[in-house]
């Protein structure tokens, strides 16, 4: 009888114990889910939530910039994404700014950001990253040089020193040019102007970049620099917003006032609001008379 008293009251505690970790167990579910929805919660509702639109940025002119009169943001890519915006039921944005290195990798780990938009290429790399609307417009990388300099063609710049942008696909091809001995070194720098800079100053001899970005401020800064002609580009591409590869909806939103931005004319009259030609307009897109 002893025996078999302790049996059940063996018995007994174990049950008593599966019980608590039942309600244990169940609790950690409950939490988990309601953590879960939370994180779940669509794009679009947090942008309504907060009434605001939060752009990831490089602060990198003409794509995305503070105007120092207004100090409002402004800039290719900023003027597109206001109209965006308006269609999410919106009438703010805010930049927030991080080196262009940086843009794919903080767009994933701060939720509080929505979109990165600083004139990034749509590349296969960055794909794997993120997910890219459909193309905004197109450009590709110019070499830039003093006016009075002894690059007159691509074949000189074998002996020159050329600067290119942290993380940009130039920097990948100009790295690509010095292997190949097509010129002499390159340095790395984390902005263009910081490129200019060093080319007026006769630190480098050439750098690589945008042609937007150096047709918009070579225009703008009145610098004694020009792009070197002739020069048949090596990497044309198209520019995009990026977005997570969990924001399906927003994206879709996204790609169909693009759409419409397309058909209106809109984008068109943006790029030449910032002085660019016809020639940057993405494919599908009909010209303005």
């Amino acid at each position: 009888m002893r025996i078999n008293f302790k049996k059940i009251l063996i018995l007994v505690l174990l049950f008593v114990n599966c019980i608590g970790c039942s309600k244990v167990c169940n609790a950690e579910i409950t939490n988990n889910l309601t953590s879960s929805n939370i994180e779940n919660k669509d794009r679009i509702e947090k942008i309504k939530e907060k009434g605001v639109l939060t752009i990831l940025t490089s602060d990198l002119a003409p794509f995305a910039f503070i105007d120092p009169k207004t100090n409002e943001p402004t800039g290719i890519d900023i003027d597109i994404l206001k109209e965006i915006a308006k269609e999410l039921g919106v009438d703010e944005i805010e930049m927030k700014v991080v080196p262009f290195v940086d843009l794919l990798e903080q767009l994933n780990i701060d939720d509080s950001i929505d979109v990165a938009a600083s004139g990034i290429i749509i590349t296969e790399k960055r794909k794997e990253l993120v997910d890219f609307t459909d193309p905004l417009y197109k450009e590709s990388e110019a070499i830039i040089v003093p006016k009075v300099s002894l690059i007159n063609f691509e074949e000189d710049l074998k002996d020159a020193v050329v600067g290119a942008q942290n993380g940009s696909i130039y920097m990948d091809l100009a790295e690509k040019w010095k292997k190949e001995g097509k010129v002499k070194d390159v340095i790395i720098f984390e902005s263009v102007p910081e490129i200019l800079s060093a080319i007026s100053e006769k630190k480098i001899d050439a750098g690589i970049m945008d042609s937007i970005i150096g047709e918009y401020l070579l225009f703008k800064e009145n610098l004694y620099l020009k792009i070197l002609e002739p020069y048949k580009p090596q990497l044309p591409g198209k520019i995009g917003i990026a977005v997570r590869k969990s924001d399906v909806n927003l994206l879709n939103e996204i790609n169909k006032k693009i759409d419409d931005m397309k058909k209106d004319k809109t984008i068109i009259k943006i790029l030449r609001k910032y002085g660019l030609s016809d020639d940057y307009l993405a494919d599908n897109i009909t010209k303005l008379s």
